[in-house]
């Protein structure tokens, strides 16, 4: 039988957004809304139960443990991200892994790099504010110049000192693709694809398909089938087949010898298994 490695735990995520033309709710967009419930359960009641629970009921309830930290950060500027970042990164405790949410529009590279390296391939942009400088002006003037406030794969390397999930929903994502692991502790990039089949509009002011798939992949297939009403029964009927299918997941992968040991590693944690 299979084994998950590593007793690695969710301490705290850190959640952007800045998408263009997103519907959003004050200072959250729809995207940011659905990863935040992505990240939460439940509060569970621990008072003694009386019954065919018993005391076993009572230890299991115990033994779940409270929801990760959360940062929600819509449009924040370089310096307030890294202090964040920082922040988070200083207080996290052993064996506690960081999760770093990106859903924000791409910035994509003006020029070819004769040299690739993690500031070449643009990132994505969370923060529109161009502080009131002369930037179209320098722009011109200088072609390797690139936008202050788009976060590179470079800027976020410091922080792979620590077990990293990182996940990154924009239309460059591909610009995290080659992200290097330089220390050697767990990592994993969950990437977007950068572009739609045929069959599926492009609808993201209305949230991400790729979020929303990390959110509830049930509500995403029926979106795909653009189905807008469905039975109660159904649907139920339907997140039974989807709770059968990922037990058989979990076994294949957890039996598996060829998949990166960094996904077992996070397998362990229940919001990491998304």
């Amino acid at each position: 039988c299979g084994m998950i490695a590593g007793q690695l735990a969710l301490a705290d995520a850190l959640i952007i957004g800045n998408c263009t033309n997103q519907v959003k709710f004050s200072e959250l967009t729809i995207d940011m809304f659905r990863m935040l419930q992505a990240l939460e359960r439940e509060p569970i009641n621990l008072a003694p139960q009386i019954g065919k629970g018993g005391p076993q009921e009572t230890t299991e309830k115990h033994s779940k443990r409270e929801n990760p930290h959360k940062y929600l950060m819509y449009k924040p500027t370089f310096s307030q991200l890294y202090t964040f970042l920082s922040a988070s990164f200083k207080e996290l405790p052993a064996n506690a892994v960081l999760l770093i949410y990106l859903s924000a529009t791409g910035v994509f590279p003006t020029v070819r790099s004769d040299f690739e390296g993690p500031y070449d391939f643009g990132g994505v942009m969370t923060n529109n504010n161009r502080d009131g400088s002369n930037v179209d002006g320098v722009q011109k003037r200088n072609q390797s110049f690139k936008e202050m406030h788009c976060l590179h794969p470079g800027d976020i390397y410091p922080f792979t000192r620590k077990p990293l999930f990182l996940i990154v929903d924009s239309s460059n994502s591909i610009a995290y693709k080659n992200f290097t692991n330089l220390f050697g502790q767990p990592l994993v990039c969950l990437l977007s694809p950068t572009a739609y089949p045929k069959g599926i509009q492009d609808q993201s002011q209305r949230g991400s398909l790729f979020t929303l798939f990390l959110y509830n992949p049930l509500m995403a297939f029926v979106f795909m089938c653009r189905l807008t009403n469905m039975r109660k029964a159904l649907w139920d009927q339907c997140q039974e087949y989807l709770r059968r299918m990922n037990i058989e997941i979990v076994q294949l992968l957890t039996q598996t010898r060829t998949i990166d040991q960094a996904f077992l590693q996070f397998f362990g944690d229940d919001f990491l298994r998304l």
